[in-house]
């Protein structure tokens, strides 16, 4: 960490147990869910990005390694293969359509769910499994409009979708669209100025935009009697923990503050 970062030196986080400051305080050590953070890996949908690296120096022998150039990728699988770009795009599309989702919002309140996931669907229990079976994708949203997780199955053959669930109460991972809205109410709400005066020490530049962070993150669940009040909903609304970094540089910790993305509120925890 850098002298000029001076304000904050005495708030340096020594591990997860170790109670967190009033205000956001960049930190010299590992946060959690967050080991060996690339720099130049971008923000995830699912949180934390692990990426196992070790230092080199300069007397530091690097292996050669010879790079296969990825098979041309089809627009159909067969089977249990991934799902293609293809594919990709025509379950998503038809999925957010029906009137089941006309009326849903996004995390930014705008008209339609917002996507979460899309992963190829388990085989029906009974049917057979092979090459020729058909092939479905479980197309995961989040409509913010009543806090609920719509799941669509739909089968690549037939191009419809065979199923729809929606659940309250249940908090998948956050998509990528949704770390950028919680960092930018975190900056735009007051308890957000200890993470710019944090930036602004780091850069010398003033914090504006979800873009001059790189963020990782976890849903959180309320416990009862042990957060504010104001925190009581989250698990049935989603709310989420930040861990911003700066480009090439520090973490910054803000473990401390609580960004209900569906209430649109920003709340500290209470300090030990």
């Amino acid at each position: 960490m850098r002298r000029t970062v001076h304000r904050h030196l005495g708030k340096v986080v020594a591990g997860a147990a170790t109670a967190v400051a009033a205000t956001a305080v960049m930190v010299a050590v590992t946060l959690p869910g967050t080991a060996g953070a690339d720099d130049t890996a971008a923000r995830t949908g699912n949180g934390a990005q692990d990426a196992g690296w070790a230092g080199q120096g300069h007397n530091d022998v690097v292996p050669q390694t010879v790079v296969e150039q990825a098979p041309v990728e089809g627009a159909q699988g067969t089977g249990r293969d991934p799902l293609t770009d293809d594919e990709l795009k025509r379950v998503e599309k038809i999925a957010a359509q029906g009137k089941q989702l006309n009326s849903a919002q996004n995390v930014a309140g705008q008209r339609g769910p917002q996507r979460l996931t899309v992963d190829l669907a388990d085989p029906v229990e009974g049917r057979a499994a092979g090459p020729e079976a058909p092939r479905r994708a479980d197309v995961a949203f989040y409509d913010y409009r009543d806090d609920a997780l719509v799941t669509r199955t739909v089968n690549l053959s037939t191009g419809k979708v065979e199923a729809t669930t929606r659940q309250h109460g249940v908090q998948p991972p956050l998509a990528r669209a949704e770390f950028d809205e919680a960092t930018a109410l975190l900056i735009a709400d007051p308890l957000g100025a200890g993470l710019k005066e944090d930036f602004k020490d780091a850069t010398g530049a003033a914090l504006t935009s979800p873009d001059q962070l790189l963020i990782n993150g976890a849903v959180y669940r309320a416990t009862p009697g042990a957060q504010p009040a104001a925190l009581d909903a989250c698990g049935a609304h989603r709310c989420v923990r930040l861990f911003p970094k700066v480009k090439n540089g520090p973490w910054i910790d803000a473990r401390h503050l609580v960004i209900d993305l569906s209430a649109r509120t920003v709340v500290a925890l209470g300090r030990d």
